[in-house]
């Protein structure tokens, strides 16, 4: 069959109800894919791993630190956590650490596995895990907020540490032990404080199971580390030689790979899952609807930092005036869900407060958005259709997505066509994804989309995500909006230490989720499916529902320590 019959039959209007841009024609006319598939041919296809769906520019950086913007594999492939997450079981597993426990009610102790080295030989051991942790001293770095309530971190001997907590918190400490990675002491201490965020680290020395091997405008080459600890600690042996991460430009680029065979995974969302599977040309993890597991929740983040998104009563109208319902059936043809109003993840489900839903909870009413921005003061004072802002001025928001991003690009139309219906004027706009990336952690936005509220060990993340203090200036994993508010902070904090199956976890848990909706920091809009599409034509065994393997099937950040790693291990060569 030709490539442009496959093409059209996967894309077909009649068989995914989805306005996303289809490849028409020969496939060699989908801008970007007949580069992609020369750089395919530059490798040996059946040593070789081919994936896409996290580096949206050309690979820039391998600094694990900021936990962001570093390029694909650099914190799973060649930087590792101590432990890893079964997301699926909610538990943690030991990885680089052979165990750890806490000793006391203070106190946790960790062993970490003897023999362990760095890529040039150096020994990973206690220095470096106490060189990693105190790097948060620096208010800087990502986890600086750990020593607001660790105290010490003291080496015992070579596979020994301890830490002592001034304020413990168990659910906190769990999410950092799987959450960060290990940094070479003997490499890192060498460079300023200026460096830790801004270092591109172009001669990365990990410990992982792969090694850098190169990188381009369109790629990320990685191969396997024959000397890795884990292919005896742990008896995962990698089958293939090189893991190379294409630079997509387009969700198109990667369809056309992965029909022709050229693509083993994307992580990307591709229009027309359900013909793909039932034609036999992809694998998803289930393989009816939904098809992808439930990763994150999409979120619309307003700026808090300028009006209208610093007045908590419009980021509460413009909730109601977000018509996620047509979001879930046209952008997507009903393979995600629309989110709870406490942008919860299912697996947390048991928490929802529905006294607190019903209270303040939202729902798409143009009506209802309406009398809430009159209510607030928001008029439309020339008669355009639009409301003003409360000192008079135009309101005009842009709402921004990474070009080529085709879901929510799509996502991004209705929410600005349903907002006019209540009378706010929202322009969408696809600047690349550098771009985006820069304007959410310096906060220069009106409007953006983020789906960082990832599966995890507990719901404490979701509200570190959505409140997390202090305020920096650059805002590189949560509270994007930079909303300030210190009540809503001190509620996280006491979930953070409050162990799930004491009463308490739900009392707290109920204040968040009324915090959460009376301020909204953040718009729950829907549950972003884990968009893992697999061809079988090289690589076989990939995770499904009742199957061999049932990891996490992702290249995301932050998703090789919960299932990606495992997914490469798991795989077999097709026959």
């Amino acid at each position: 069959m030709s490539s442009l019959l496959v093409l059209t039959a996967a894309c077909s209007p009649a068989s995914n109800a989805n306005t996303n841009p289809s490849p028409t024609g020969d496939a060699t006319e989908v801008e970007g894919l007949g580069e992609a598939q020369d750089l395919v041919g530059e490798y040996p296809r059946n040593e070789t791993v081919f994936t896409s769906g996290q580096q949206w520019g050309p690979p820039s950086s391998w600094n694990p630190i900021p936990g962001s913007g570093d390029a694909t594999g650099v914190r799973g492939l060649l930087y590792e956590p101590l432990f890893q997450f079964d997301p699926k079981a909610l538990e943690l597993t030991p990885f680089l650490a052979e165990s750890g426990e806490w000793t006391d009610a203070d106190t946790y102790t960790l062993h970490l596995r003897d023999g362990v080295t760095w890529t040039d030989g150096e020994a990973l051991d206690a220095d470096d895990v106490v060189f990693t942790v105190e790097l948060g001293k620096n208010p800087e770095v990502p986890w600086s907020n750990l020593w607001t309530w660790l105290s010490a971190v003291t080496k015992v001997d070579a596979t020994t540490v301890t830490f002592d907590f001034s304020d413990p918190r168990p659910q906190e400490w769990e999410n950092f032990l799987y959450t960060r990675v290990i940094l070479p002491q003997h490499i890192m201490s060498a460079w300023s404080a200026d460096e830790l965020l801004s270092n591109a680290n172009e001669n990365p020395v990990g410990s992982g199971a792969f090694k850098y091997k190169a990188h381009g405008q369109d790629r990320m080459v990685w191969e396997r580390n024959d000397d890795w600890w884990g292919q005896d600690a742990l008896g995962l042996k990698m089958p293939m030689k090189y893991v190379v991460d294409i630079v997509n430009p387009s969700n198109e680029v990667a369809l056309g790979l992965l029909i022709q065979g050229s693509l083993d995974l994307s992580n990307n969302f591709l229009p027309g899952i359900k013909q793909l599977v039932d034609s036999g040309q992809v694998v998803t993890y289930y393989d009816k609807a939904p098809y992808m597991l439930s990763a994150n929740t999409a979120m619309l983040v307003p700026n808090a930092t300028k009006a209208p998104g610093n007045d908590p009563a419009f980021r509460r109208a413009l909730a109601n005036a977000i018509d996620v319902d047509t979001i879930v059936s046209t952008a997507y043809g009903d393979i995600v869900k629309k989110a709870s109003p406490t942008g919860l993840l299912p697996a947390y489900e048991k928490y929802y407060d529905k006294d607190v839903i019903d209270d303040v909870g939202f729902s798409f009413d143009p009506d209802e958005a309406k009398a809430q921005l009159a209510a607030a003061g928001y008029k439309d004072t020339d008669g355009d259709g639009f409301v003003e802002n409360l000192d008079g001025s135009a309101m005009d928001l842009e709402l921004i997505v990474p070009a080529g991003w085709t879901d929510w690009m799509d996502a991004a139309k209705i929410i600005a066509e349903s907002a006019a219906e209540a009378g706010i004027k929202i322009t969408d706009a696809t600047p690349d994804s550098g771009a985006v990336d820069d304007a959410r952690a310096t906060g220069s936005f009106d409007l953006l989309i983020n789906n960082w509220a990832q599966i995890s060990n507990t719901p404490w993340s979701y509200y570190n995500y959505l409140f997390h203090m202090p305020i920096q200036e650059q805002q590189l994993s949560g509270n994007f909006g930079r909303v300030d508010s210190t009540d809503a902070w001190k509620l996280v904090e006491e979930l953070a230490r409050t162990q799930a199956d004491d009463p308490h976890f739900q009392e707290v848990m109920s204040q968040l989720q009324r915090a959460s909706l009376e301020q909204m920091p953040m718009i729950p809009l829907w549950y972003n499916g884990l968009w893992a599409q697999s061809t079988e034509k090289v690589w076989t065994n990939w995770p499904a529902d009742g199957g061999d393997s049932t990891a996490y099937p992702s290249t995301w950040g932050g998703y090789f320590q919960m299932g990606g790693l495992t997914t490469l291990a798991n795989l077999k060569p097709a026959k």
